[in-house]
């Protein structure tokens, strides 16, 4: 864990990221306390940071915060976690074709633009910046769809999955095919193939859901070199 940022300068969402890498990967397991007190310590902050972090996670469901008993890490397992990437290839795959359909030649120049900012990112091999650009990316596409309730639907499971998908650009090479595929995606959007671009999409994202298995499969063995992953775990 990078923990090089000097303390005055670590913000809420920042320190976030850093607790959701480690809920995530199992660092911090299901059923955990996180008391603020130890995690300012741990992050040589205060507890205001560190309290606004865990309401920022609870609001996406990474963490659960209740009256007198304070936030927990909340159980995730792998079919339920399946099931939301399922979900979301399908909100994408609809959003790709709508907006293959629907795109204004504005929205495909700001589309063109999203995809080819993503390049520097990956040339620098630069991951979680990557998925920054790569999060403008996917909501040129949910606003091109000209469909707000899908895109309402397609931005909130995107923002509960958040920590997965960014964490999934870090298995060897899954970089770099994300940005080829970002650019079929394009391609196809921009040229009216709205079966194509719904069939990438949906692809794109079922990748992910895999090769995020196989990336806290391998961080978790790290973690836990010496105790085998219980049955079911992620």
């Amino acid at each position: 864990m990078d923990t090089q940022i000097p303390a005055p300068h670590r913000r809420p969402g920042q320190l976030g990221e850093e607790i959701e890498e480690r809920i995530v990967t199992g660092v911090y397991p299901p059923g955990m306390h996180l008391d603020e007190q130890e995690l300012a310590a741990a992050f040589g902050v205060s507890r205001t940071p560190i309290r606004e972090a865990l309401i920022q996670l609870a609001s996406i469901g990474l963490v659960e915060i209740r009256p007198r008993r304070g936030a927990t890490v909340p159980e995730m397992s792998a079919d339920r976690l399946c099931e939301m990437f399922e979900v979301m290839a399908e909100l994408e795959s609809m959003c790709g074709r709508l907006a293959a359909r629907r795109i204004l030649p504005a929205e495909q120049a700001r589309l063109k633009e999203a995809h080819l900012a993503c390049e520097a990112a990956r040339d620098a091999g630069k991951h979680d910046f990557y998925y920054q650009l790569n999060e403008v990316f996917h909501r040129c596409i949910y606003d091109a769809s000209h469909n707000e309730f899908l895109a309402e639907q397609a931005t909130a499971l995107h923002r509960r999955l958040r920590p997965y998908r960014r964490l999934q650009l870090r298995v060897r090479n899954r970089m770099a095919s994300s940005f080829t595929e970002h650019a079929n995606i394009v391609e196809a959007i921009n040229a009216g193939r709205s079966e194509d671009a719904a069939a990438l999409l949906r692809s794109h994202v079922v990748v992910q859901g895999e090769r995020f298995t196989d990336l806290v499969a391998t961080l978790r063995q790290m973690n836990s070199p010496s105790e085998p992953a219980p049955a079911g775990a992620l």
